[in-house]
């Protein structure tokens, strides 16, 4: 108990001279500040783009492609497999018949509304299960597209970010005029990134006769993918490749994800270095200020326990103050922002909205917490090794 109140007594003592010492205090808890917003705020870019490509999967829906696919950009499928995987077991139902769409995905080139930049953006193909298959499209702007006609509409992501995609506007594709009906959102999904239209109309557009790229299947439950899967591997029908959708997109976005994380951590492991030496300079000068006190209490009896760990809740304090601010900076600067990036896996671009999520602020308290931690520790023990006379005489 002795040794408690020890503790308490010098760390109480050193929060109170802490407003003598305003400047150096405020340069350390902004220096950390820094540190957290830049590695927040980088690694909310990436969790954002993660989001926009896994919100869209799902374990009850399958993706099926030609075998040996990376992504659709490189899959063709011919109509008779597309009936095939249609009728497999285990694909879900309505009154309509399979919830399966065969899909078409071709690359058209936009501006970017920011940069004027070019821009390749996606152009969906669907059938007319799509709606049903995806389960989270929503018209929020004017209607649906009409089959058979020229029609198209546009992701919410799109249409912030690229140019001439203006409700009740045209766009050129292929030679032809295609009037923007409608806006749809996606649940912040990748298909907000997207301008779909009827898949018959763009074969025809682009000379595709009767063949797709990918077919999206609603199944009846994610128990029976594996059964799904096995039929379709053993059918000497077809060739394919079958993913969860969930899987599907994780992949996609595994090396954006990892390359913006690693720019992220090594930008953050730079300005780290100078805010540790900003937290080591910020704690030298409050042991130096509190030389004598420090002395007259050792010499009074009190333990060098005491001293260090008094100093090390001081710098802990600081970074802990610093974690908050640049917090608060991050959320309030980077949540919700959009923005668009390339997908490597597909060659186009993906709309999404930056992220601050609980995960990234502890994170960045953590990395505060290792800051303070090694920005007091050296002047903690240089105060609790300081000979008491050389402190005395000091003061």
């Amino acid at each position: 108990m002795r040794w408690l109140r020890q503790v308490f007594a010098v760390t109480w003592f050193g929060l109170q001279t802490m407003p003598q010492r305003l400047g150096s205090s405020a340069a350390a808890v902004f220096g950390i500040a820094g540190v957290v917003a830049v590695l927040v705020g980088v690694l909310s870019i990436a969790q954002g783009f993660r989001a926009a490509l896994e919100t869209a999967g799902s374990d009850d829906m399958a993706i099926v492609l030609r075998s040996g696919s990376t992504s659709e950009m490189v899959s063709a499928l011919s109509r008779d497999t597309v009936l095939v995987v249609a009728d497999t077991e285990g694909v879900a139902r309505d009154a309509r018949g399979a919830m399966s769409s065969a899909e078409l995905f071709v690359i058209i080139d936009l501006l970017k509304r920011s940069t004027g930049t070019s821009a390749n953006v996606p152009l969906r193909g669907v059938q007319e299960q799509a709606f049903e298959v995806r389960g989270n499209i929503e018209i929020v702007e004017g209607r649906t597209f009409e089959w058979g006609r020229n029609e198209v509409i546009i992701g919410v992501g799109a249409a912030l970010e690229f140019a001439g995609l203006d409700l009740g506007s045209s766009l050129e594709v292929a030679s032809d005029r295609w009037e923007i009906v409608g806006v749809f959102s996606a649940n912040g999904g990748i298909s907000e990134s997207e301008i779909w239209t009827d898949a018959r109309i763009l074969q025809s557009a682009y000379r595709r006769g009767d063949s797709f790229q990918a077919v999206y299947t609603r199944l009846t439950s994610p128990e029976v993918f594996t059964t799904f899967k096995d039929e379709l591997d053993t059918d000497p029908r077809v060739d394919l490749k079958v993913s969860r959708s969930s899987d599907y997109y994780s992949e996609q976005s595994s090396m954006v994800t990892n390359l913006i994380n690693v720019v992220g951590f090594l930008i953050a492991g730079l300005m780290a270095l100078g805010a540790v030496f900003g937290a080591v300079n910020t704690m030298y000068s409050a042991v130096s200020a509190r030389t004598r006190e420090i002395a007259t209490l050792r010499a009074l009896g009190f333990r060098n326990g005491p001293v260090i760990i008094s100093v090390m809740f001081e710098s802990l304090l600081l970074a802990l103050a610093g974690s908050a601010v640049g917090g608060a900076a991050a959320w309030i600067i980077f949540d919700g922002q959009r923005a668009a990036t390339m997908n490597w896996q597909s060659f186009s671009q993906v709309t999404f909205a930056f992220r601050v999520t609980p995960e990234l602020l502890v994170m960045g308290a953590i990395g505060a917490t290792l800051i303070g931690l090694i920005g007091g520790i050296f002047p903690a023990i240089r105060a609790a090794r300081l000979p008491i006379a050389t402190g005395l005489r000091e003061g």
